[in-house]
């Protein structure tokens, strides 16, 4: 019979170390572009509930801000992993790339065939950097 580690001994080992202070993963990072300055944003989503756009510092987000963008980052994970790469139009305005833990996609506000995720993203997006970065067009 092997030497096993007790059951508790481990359960308080993966508590230590979850308590260590150690900071929280991000959730999503969002490059959005445009043609005009302010359009121009990079915005990071944390999962400790905080945002930050263009390397600023970080920001909670309010209200149900941080399920949202769980939420959103579940949606995204299979066309990350796959890379969706959708094309730019000739009249879109805003390009936007989006890099999670399980890869990236990149796609325009008038790309044909978005996922529902994508256009989610989008608003989600737009709320954030107007609202809680105070960044507007």
């Amino acid at each position: 019979m092997r030497n096993a580690v007790p059951a508790g001994a481990l359960a308080l080992l993966a508590l230590a170390l979850a308590g260590c202070g150690a900071e929280s993963a991000d959730l999503f990072e969002v490059q959005r572009t445009g043609a005009d300055p302010n359009a121009n944003v990079d915005l990071v989503v944390n999962n400790g509930g905080t945002v930050s756009c263009n390397r600023g510092k970080a920001v909670a987000l309010p209200g149900t801000g941080l399920l949202d963008a769980r939420e959103l980052a579940r949606k995204l994970e299979q066309q990350a992993a796959l890379s969706i790469e959708l094309p730019r139009e000739p009249d879109s305005i805003l390009h936007y790339v989006v890099r999670t833990s399980n890869g990236r996609v990149a796609f325009s506000e008038t790309s044909p065939n978005r996922p529902k995720a994508f256009d989610e993203l989008v608003a989600f997006s737009k709320d954030v950097i107007e609202n809680v970065c105070k960044i507007n067009r």
